[in-house]
C-alpha cells in the first residue's frame, strides 16, 4: 500500500513494524494518518508470517496529539471500520460520531488485535499521543520520554480514549489530569506503565529484540494470552468505562460551544503552552 503519513516494513523474520512519518509535526495525527495507521495494522494483522507488530515514529518525538487544524475532515473520502453514521449532522451528533470513529473506535479496535503489539517511544507522548501508545501490549521507552495530558486546561475532562485509571492508577490518573504534568518513563516504570526504558541509542534494538524474542512463540497461543489479559481487564469494566468517560468528554464539548462559540475553552492553549 502507499502511505503519506506513515511507513511500514518488515525488519526481521516475524515482525512488523509501522511507524509515524511525520516528524515535521512532531508527528501530530491527522485523521489521515489515523486512517493509514488502521490499514496498516489490519496488513500486519492479516499476514500471516507476521506474529509480532511494533509501533514507532520518526523525529524527536513520538507524537504531539491530535493536529487541532484537521478536525473537520470530509468523512466520505476515509474508510470506515465502525457502526457510526450521520458525520455531518449539525452540533454534537456529528463531532461526537467522528470521534467514536476515528478516536475511541480505532483505539479500542488496535487494543484488541489478535498479535502483541509493542509502543516504541521517544520524546513527548502528549494527550493524543497516548492514545497511540495506551492500546498497545507493552511500552519500551527511551530515557528522555514523557508521557502527560494537559487537555483538563481545554475545559474537558481528558483525551477521548480514556484509560488512564487502567494504565496509571486512579491516583495518578487523577494527579495527571488535574496538573497537566508530564509524567517521564521511569516514573512510570515503577507505576508498570512502562515495560522497559532503554538509552535513546538503544531504543529501537530494545523494541526490535523484545518482538524478535516474543515472535518465536506460536501465535496461537500469543492470541489466547493476549486475550486472556485483556479479558480480565475488561471484566473490571474497562470499555463501560471507556463510553462513560468518551460521553462525558463530550458533555465538555457541548459547554464549551454555548460559553466560548467553540469546542475547547481556548484559554486552555496558552495555559499549556506556558507550562510545556
Amino acid at each position: 500500500m502507499s502511505y503519506q503519513r506513515i511507513r511500514y516494513e518488515e525488519p526481521t523474520e516475524g515482525v512488523a513494524r509501522i511507524t509515524l512519518a511525520r516528524p515535521e509535526a512532531a508527528n501530530a495525527q491527522d485523521y489521515l494518518m489515523l486512517s493509514e495507521l488502521n490499514a496498516a495494522f489490519d496488513v500486519a494483522a492479516r499476514d500471516e508470517t507476521v506474529r509480532v507488530i511494533i509501533l514507532a515514529a520518526d523525529g524527536k518525538h513520538f507524537s504531539s496529539g491530535h493536529d487541532l487544524s484537521a478536525v473537520a475532515p470530509d468523512m466520505d473520502l476515509l474508510p470506515r471500520v465502525g457502526t457510526q453514521c450521520h458525520f455531518d449532522a449539525p452540533g454534537t451528533e456529528g463531532y461526537m460520531a467522528r470521534e467514536a470513529e476515528m478516536y475511541l473506535g480505532l483505539c479500542w479496535r488496535w487494543r484488541n488485535l489478535p498479535k502483541p503489539t509493542i509502543a516504541q517511544v521517544q520524546g513527548k507522548v502528549i494527550a493524543g499521543g497516548l492514545m497511540l501508545v495506551w492500546p498497545m501490549d507493552i511500552i519500551v521507552a527511551s530515557e528522555d520520554t514523557t508521557f502527560s495530558d494537559p487537555v483538563v486546561a481545554f475545559n474537558v475532562n481528558g483525551v477521548e480514549y480514556f484509560a488512564h485509571p487502567f494504565e496509571a492508577g486512579a491516583r495518578l490518573a487523577k494527579e495527571m489530569l488535574f496538573t497537566g504534568r508530564s509524567l517521564d518513563a521511569e516514573e512510570l516504570l515503577q507505576r508498570g506503565m512502562v515495560n522497559k526504558v532503554v538509552p535513546r541509542a538503544k531504543l529501537e534494538d530494545a523494541a526490535l529484540e523484545m518482538a524478535a524474542h516474543i515472535a518465536k512463540r506460536p501465535m496461537f497461543g500469543l492470541t489466547l494470552a493476549k486475550q486472556s489479559v485483556n479479558q480480565s481487564v475488561d471484566a473490571m469494566g474497562m470499555y463501560t468505562s471507556l463510553q462513560s468517560a468518551f460521553s462525558l468528554h463530550h458533555v465538555g464539548h457541548s459547554h464549551n460551544m454555548e460559553v466560548h462559540g467553540k469546542r475547547i475553552d481556548p484559554q486552555g492553549i496558552e495555559v499549556i503552552r506556558a507550562e510545556a
